[in-house]
């Protein structure tokens, strides 16, 4: 998985980037055919935004949270991809898998 991570009017330290790493490996543990990962986060005022683009096998993801502290949007930034994730999995699982033939029973007759 590529991994980029971006700041608009933030400097991004490596313990800003560490947080990411951590939070972003979370979703490859329920999903590891990630193919590219853009995370932009952002300090307008008061507001913290997180913003995050995942490309996957077909379907491209967006989230974005917005909290009045940095780490605060990147938890819900992540839960929210996470959720997400997992749904497009769930998705991905029910259409691939063949369903099992069922036999018919006919009852024995005496």
């Amino acid at each position: 998985m590529n991994l980029s991570i971006t700041g608009r009017h933030l400097e991004l330290t490596p313990a800003i980037r560490e947080y990411v790493l951590n939070k972003m490996a979370r979703v490859t543990r329920h999903f590891d055919n990630v193919i590219d990962t853009q995370v932009i986060l952002s300090i307008e005022r008061l507001k913290h935004t997180a913003e995050i683009t995942m490309r996957l096998r077909g379907k491209d993801i967006h989230c974005a949270a917005t909290d009045e502290n940095l780490y605060a949007a990147i938890d819900l930034l992540a839960d929210k991809i996470d959720r997400q994730v997992i749904k497009y999995k769930s998705k991905v699982q029910d259409y691939t898998q063949p369903q099992p033939v069922k036999k018919l029973e006919i009852p024995a007759s005496e």
